[in-house]
């Protein structure tokens, strides 16, 4: 029997990963599987900890990895397949994570400043407004759907089927509300619609745009994508002193750790917050 596949069977019906999710962990277990002596049933505590520690360098490859073979060998505990946990205090070996690419306060400004000499300006203005006030991810910005505005909310479906509700400040839902009022009555589901395949504009299309919009205000193209924008949103919340659970909520982060990159961002200003707000900020050692 292929156990792997009645594992991802069993995480997508009772926990509804996505077909994306399904596909890395198929690929990530199918590798394991391959390149451990006697497969991964027959895998030794040892055996695992000798794959993930020969994996080429990359930080978030291996804790995916890791993550994929924790997952499975727990379902097979579970399941009775087997009786002991190979995967069971993995240490993962510790590998430089490189940070996120950010963009200042004023270069944002500068890059929705400049969605005015774009055609389309006030859907451009809006999708880049709605970006960096909710941090969403590009795909949930393209095939945002009309029943996702709340007036000053969004309710975003985001990975894993998994639900959020994201505040937007009074600038972005003006930018919002312009837009709406030239689409019109578009019978689209879409909020930013297009004739394409799709039925709403691509992720190309949009980092296409923003790449223009880079040059048009004079800041490198290269250090702009729609990840930037969500990074932005999410460091600069962060430095202003906002709660890191609160803004793993709005990103729609699993797992706390990976909204905890933030915080090795801006140190200098994450201190000045520190000293500022904790209790015991103020008070010197004697």
């Amino acid at each position: 029997m292929n156990y792997i596949d009645v594992f991802l069977e069993a995480m997508s019906a009772e926990r509804g990963r996505s077909a994306k999710t399904l596909a890395s962990y198929a690929s990530d277990l199918h590798h394991a599987d391959e390149n451990i002596s006697g497969g991964l049933l027959n895998a030794s505590h040892d055996d695992v900890q000798q794959y993930l520690a020969h994996l080429p360098i990359r930080a978030s490859s291996v804790a995916r990895k890791a993550s994929a073979l924790r997952g499975f060998y727990k379902f097979l505990m579970l399941e009775k397949i087997i009786k002991t946990n190979p995967a069971a205090n993995l240490e993962i070996p510790k590998r430089m994570r490189s940070l996120p690419k950010l963009l200042s306060v004023s270069e944002i400004e500068l890059l929705i400043s400049s969605a005015g000499d774009i055609h389309n300006t006030a859907r451009l203005r809006a999708m880049l407004e709605l970006t960096y006030a909710s941090g969403l991810r590009v795909s949930e910005l393209c095939e945002l759907p009309m029943t996702a505005n709340l007036g000053d909310k969004l309710l975003i479906h985001g990975k894993g089927a998994k639900e959020r509700i994201v505040p937007m400040h009074e600038r972005a839902q003006y930018a919002l509300e312009k837009w709406l009022e030239l689409r019109g009555d578009n019978p689209s589901k879409y909020v930013f619609p297009s004739n394409g395949q799709t039925g709403h504009i691509t992720r190309d299309g949009f980092f296409k745009i923003l790449k223009k919009c880079a040059v048009l205000a004079g800041i490198d193209p290269h250090r702009v994508s729609p990840h930037v924008l969500r990074h932005s949103f999410a460091s600069h919340l962060l430095a202003g002193g906002a709660n890191l659970r609160a803004i793993q909520t709005m990103l729609g982060h699993e797992d706390i750790s990976t909204t905890q990159i933030y915080t090795h961002v801006m140190p200098d200003k994450l201190m000045e917050t520190v000293r500022e707000h904790h209790p015991l900020g103020h008070i010197r050692e004697k």
